[in-house]
């Protein structure tokens, strides 16, 4: 058996101590996550963060930074994904986008409504990255290093 982690990609976007989150089906049920995704070809971590956002919430977005690199193995299937976690600025909201398959909606959540829907998390990693945010966790988007 062949192990292959998954490349994904997460965006923390904040206003006012609300946080842009997605609600998406999942498995047959609504759960919510940040705007995330996979890494498609030829495309560089930050381009994947950015557009992701926008396919799943209608904001355009402008990253700013990193807050972690984290490790995450799914319970419900063992894959194991390395996510990059970027933080990112609202620019400009297309509420007619066509969002991504399986999107229900953005949400925009406080740290404390998040956590009174905790049974809709979609992986803990929802909360682990907001906490780091909050506990002033922030990397210069320089640590990433384009490919050569």
């Amino acid at each position: 058996m062949t192990w292959q982690p998954h490349i994904t990609v997460a965006t923390l976007v904040e206003d006012n101590g609300r946080f842009l989150m997605v609600e998406e089906l999942k498995g047959g049920r609504a759960v919510l996550n940040q705007p995330a995704g996979h890494l498609d070809p030829h495309e560089t971590l930050t381009e994947a963060a950015v557009r992701e956002t926008l396919e799943e919430t209608g904001w355009d977005v402008e990253a700013t930074g990193i807050v972690g690199i984290y490790l995450y193995t799914a319970p419900s299937n063992g894959v194991t994904y390395q996510r990059v976690c970027f933080t990112a600025k609202a620019l400009k909201h297309h509420p007619d986008y066509q969002l991504d398959e399986g999107i229900i909606r953005a949400r925009w959540l406080t740290r404390d409504e998040l956590m009174a829907l905790r049974d809709s998390w979609r992986s803990e990693l929802i909360i682990r990255c907001i906490d780091d945010y909050l506990a002033g966790q922030r990397h210069s988007l320089e640590l990433i290093r384009p490919s050569l």
